[in-house]
């Protein structure tokens, strides 16, 4: 053992660092870490973090530097606005440098308030002086471009690349259609327009579905975007013109590069809102929301006025920004270091942030479905603490290859639910497993099956779940099914969450004092509800299986079931070849009407159900071609005379036909009342007969001569 280490001599300890030392360390980590993150945001468009963190350290380095001048060095991320040159592309010298602005954090009123302060202060104008007019723009969420024209003609687009020096991407930008190639006569010489290339939130869900298709039809090399910005610098930066033609790229511009050569009679712009109109004029798009303003109350209504809408934009923004709109006052006030003082981009709440996955759990919704939802480490995103995030179904958790314990991007928009992105693969510890899809429901251990060509488990316990509960009382007592008058979500709500019914039978056993002590339920809304529970008990067979709730088994396929097997018992027993012969029912409806029915506990509720009193009438069955109007579809539109549509569908049906919703070439007749509209024109089009009430009526009879 080396005894020199528990030397107490000073001299024989290691010097402890000092604070300047402490923030030098600190200062150089975080300008390695924001390269790394820079590089990859910029020059290899895969975005490694969220724009938040990245801005949470740029302030931590900005403060260090704030109060060790000396630690600002030549190379820090601080001095220069970050990205280099793919060596695939040629260099562009921008004449112009493409400076980036200053961001202000403070998401709210004040940080507005505080920009027009600050403007104020450096113009020397007092109390009493009037409002300074600014433009107010959104801020996109896409990659900055600098648009070259020379005497009209599109010569070149530079990406900002390094601010100084960017990619030339000409080849690719003259794909979008929103850029012009040739501008009118009255332009200078020389002109570059600088703004934002970006994808819109349609676009990109499009694009991404073709990925998945051609991921899935096995083309190698293929893979999904995390987000519109992603696709949109990936797009542009795309060797190949042709593959770029084929992304949905859009462009807004909002800015001037060099200008030179003015037109006589054409004098250069007085303001920054004159010169946006301008632009406009020439064929540039420009946001709708632009607007001028004055002072700071102008600033924060254009603030919170776009934050009402920023969810429904039909593309992404994460602020707004603020110009100084007088030209002769952007100049001077000037700039520092590498942002004008004219102008502030003011941040809305980040919609995507870093956490930990700490569990994935598994959710069944009323319905049944299967949800994996990540549980956070709590995180403060889209201006509330979030720790649930869904993973949606088991493909999108397996395709994003989210597990536990790993770092995530969680995204939250708006009231939109807050869903995972992506995993920071660099950050994952080893030993972690791979998400597996129970095929058990965690909350009542029924089979969860996934039907083909759907995304989602599904969990089979239908009236038994406890999560399907509510759903499955509301289904049974609605009026196309058993139809108890009266009991609504309200009640229902309230029965299951005091624990007084838990499956269908239970309704049948309800009591008076049961339903008085519930909320506002006086005792002659209790009595109507039970004399409603007793005359809900003479049904018919259709009725009663449609009250199931059976997954895929409609009202029609209810009827088809019962005109077919005659008997709830004959049903339950079928096979699936039984099931297949009936008429428009194929395996998926099989199938799922087969698991039902093998469960004991299905089995169980309508034993009890018929023990409770719940009848029915019963009988062999029907001979389905012997029925008048077997094999006929018919359309109902508009109103009818004296019958009721579904009294005139009900005698349709019970006539063996089959009433659709929409008409086709296979439609037998459309029978049209008063008010029928593109039903009837769609008939007309295609020839199908058209019958009026009493037409109706002779063809239930039997006394039409019609027979398409």
């Amino acid at each position: 053992m080396n005894l020199d280490l528990f030397s107490d001599s000073p001299e024989d300890k290691p010097k402890a660092l000092n604070a300047f030392e402490l923030a030098s360390q600190k200062a150089s980590e975080l300008r390695q870490i924001l390269h790394r993150y820079a590089y990859a945001y910029y020059t290899l468009d895969a975005p490694e973090v969220p724009d938040a963190e990245y801005d949470r350290l740029f302030r931590q380095l900005q403060e260090i530097e704030h109060q060790h001048p000396t630690l600002a060095t030549a190379d820090s991320p601080t001095q220069r606005v970050g990205g280099a040159v793919l060596p695939e592309f040629t260099s562009v010298r921008h004449q112009v440098p493409m400076l980036s602005i200053r961001t202000e954090t403070d998401t709210g009123a004040s940080g507005a308030i505080a920009f027009d302060a600050r403007v104020r202060k450096e113009l020397g104008l007092t109390e009493d002086a009037p409002q300074v007019s600014y433009v107010a723009e959104l801020k996109f969420d896409g990659l900055a471009m600098s648009l070259r024209y020379e005497k009209g003609v599109l010569v070149q687009a530079a990406t900002r690349g390094d601010g100084e020096q960017g990619e030339d991407v000409t080849h690719n930008i003259r794909t979008i259609g929103q850029i012009p190639l040739l501008l009118p006569s009255d332009v200078p010489v020389v002109l570059e327009v600088r703004g934002e290339v970006y994808m819109r939130r349609d676009d990109f869900d499009t694009l991404n579905q073709r990925q998945l298709q051609k991921i899935a039809d096995g083309i190698k090399g293929e893979k999904t975007f995390v987000n519109p910005r992603n696709a949109a610098a990936g797009a542009v930066r795309q060797l190949d013109s042709n593959i770029a033609a084929q992304r949905p790229l859009s462009f807004f511009a909002y800015g001037l590069g060099e200008v030179a050569g003015w037109p006589v009679g054409h004098p250069p712009f007085q303001n920054h809102y004159a010169f946006l109109q301008t632009l406009k004029a020439w064929g540039f798009p420009v946001a709708i929301q632009t607007k001028c303003v004055l002072g700071a109350s102008g600033l924060v209504a254009f603030h919170q006025e776009i934050a009402q809408q920023r969810d429904a934009l039909p593309y992404d923004i994460d602020g707004v920004v603020y110009k100084v709109n007088e030209l002769a006052l952007q100049e001077k006030l000037g700039f520092v270091t590498r942002e004008p003082r004219w102008a502030v981009a003011h941040k809305y709440p980040a919609q995507e942030e870093l956490t930990t996955v700490l569990d994935i759990d598994v959710q069944v919704g009323r319905t049944g479905k299967l949800t994996p939802v990540a549980k956070l480490a709590p995180v403060f995103v889209g201006g509330v603490t979030v720790t649930n995030a869904t993973l949606h179904n088991e493909d999108e958790a397996r395709r994003k290859d989210v597990r536990i314990g790993d770092t995530v991007i969680v995204r939250r928009a708006g009231d939109v639910i807050p869903e995972v992105v992506g995993v920071i693969i660099e950050k994952r510890q080893l030993g972690t497993e791979i998400f597996t899809m129970p095929h058990i429901c965690p909350v009542c251990a029924s089979p969860a099956v996934r039907d083909e060509d759907e995304a989602d488990y599904r969990c089979t316990g239908g009236l038994f779940c406890g999560a399907q509960r509510k759903q499955a009382f509301l289904h049974f007592a609605q009026r196309r099914a058993v139809e108890v008058d009266g009991l609504g979500e309200k009640l229902i709500d309230q029965l299951v969450d005091a624990g007084v019914i838990r499956t269908l039978p239970d309704l049948y056993k309800l009591g008076l004092t049961a339903l008085v002590q519930l909320d506002r339920m006086a005792e002659k809304s209790a009595l109507n509800i039970l004399k409603a529970l007793e005359a809900s008990k003479e049904t018919s067979l259709p009725r009663f299986i449609y009250g199931l709730g059976i997954r895929h088994v409609g009202e029609a396929t209810a009827k088809e079931f019962a005109r077919h097997f005659g008997t709830l018992d004959a049903l339950m027993n079928a096979s699936l070849e039984e099931l297949l012969q009936v008429a428009d029912v194929g395996p998926i409806v099989a199938q799922s009407v087969l698991t039902f029915f093998a469960q004991a506990h299905h089995q169980e509720i309508v034993a009890q159900l018929r023990a409770c009193g719940v009848r029915w009438p019963e009988g062999p069955p029907a001979e389905r071609a012997s029925l008048p109007l077997a094999g006929k579809t018919i359309v109902l539109t508009g109103t009818l005379p004296n019958l009721g549509r579904d009294e005139a569908k009900a005698m349709l049906e019970a006539a063996g036909a089959k009433v659709a919703g929409s008409v086709s070439q296979k439609t037998s007749y459309v029978v049209a009342g008063s008010e029928a509209g593109s039903k009837l024109e769609k008939a007309m089009a295609l020839g199908v007969p058209v019958l009026d009430e009493p037409g109706l009526l002779a063809l239930l009879k039997g006394d039409s001569n019609d027979s398409p």
